[in-house]
């Protein structure tokens, strides 16, 4: 028996198989959800594992789960990354997503939701906002995190991404450093997320999943504006597709 996690997130899908295969990747997502889950599909069939068969469970979670028309269970993302951030951190914790489109504060107790708080009504202190922020400095975001490694954070005040990415451009035209704008940026998605998770009190555990969480020095920087230790997993990315695979696993029992 295969057992199948998949998150279509707004700008990677992730996928996790366990069972008799054991296997994980992420693609794009593109612009259409649908062509996504087919992509996915023809990718698992050539690792042998027939997403159609009785054989196969599948759970679809994430911002384009819907698509996803031979998944077994539709499930949100919010109890799908709790069971995630379960295994991932052994026991309860507090699990931050900081996703493409929106921001998860989410908190597991007892190994399911106790309580959660989402941001997805502003870009600000999302993977989003740093997309857009790279393009304007002329690098990748894994570019942008070594840059601001060796720069001073300079001020970004806006809580608007379009004022912000006008900040930017201020700094661009008076000739400061791109390291130090680097540092800025982060610096700013990281107290923008500090923010959101300070309104909820946390457990000893955090873990930071999504796209960021294999970033050390955003992990550090979440941390110290937390003044508590974020913890960062290889696997954080995946946080929501290995949810999904044990409520896959879980709804055969």
């Amino acid at each position: 028996m295969n057992y199948v996690g998949i998150d279509i997130g707004s700008t990677a899908s992730k996928v996790v198989v366990r069972g008799d295969k054991e296997m994980h990747f992420v693609l794009p997502t593109g612009w259409s959800s649908k062509e996504t889950a087919k992509a996915i599909e023809d990718k698992l069939r050539e690792n042998s594992v027939d997403v159609r068969s009785e054989d196969t469970k599948v759970v679809a979670t994430g911002y384009g789960r819907v698509a996803v028309e031979f998944a077994d269970h539709i499930i949100t993302e919010i109890t799908c990354h709790a069971r995630g951030g379960k295994e991932l951190a052994g026991g309860d914790c507090a699990v931050i997503d900081v996703g493409g489109q929106d921001t998860k504060i989410i908190l597991v107790e007892g190994g399911m939701v106790n309580d959660f708080l989402m941001n997805d009504k502003c870009s600000a202190g999302t993977g989003k906002f740093l997309e857009i922020m790279a393009n304007r400095l002329g690098v990748t975001i894994d570019d942008m995190f070594h840059m601001a490694a060796d720069g001073t954070v300079l001020p970004i005040s806006s809580l608007c991404t379009v004022f912000a990415e006008s900040e930017i451009i201020n700094y661009i035209g008076e000739g400061r450093r791109r390291e130090d704008i680097a540092a800025g940026v982060i610096d700013s998605v990281a107290v923008k997320v500090s923010q959101l998770v300070q309104r909820k009190t946390l457990p000893d555990i955090i873990i930071l999943t999504g796209g960021l969480s294999h970033s050390v020095y955003f992990t550090d920087a979440l941390s110290k504006k937390l003044g508590r230790t974020v913890r960062t997993t290889d696997f954080g990315r995946y946080a929501g597709a290995l949810g999904a695979s044990f409520l896959a696993q879980e709804k055969n029992a």
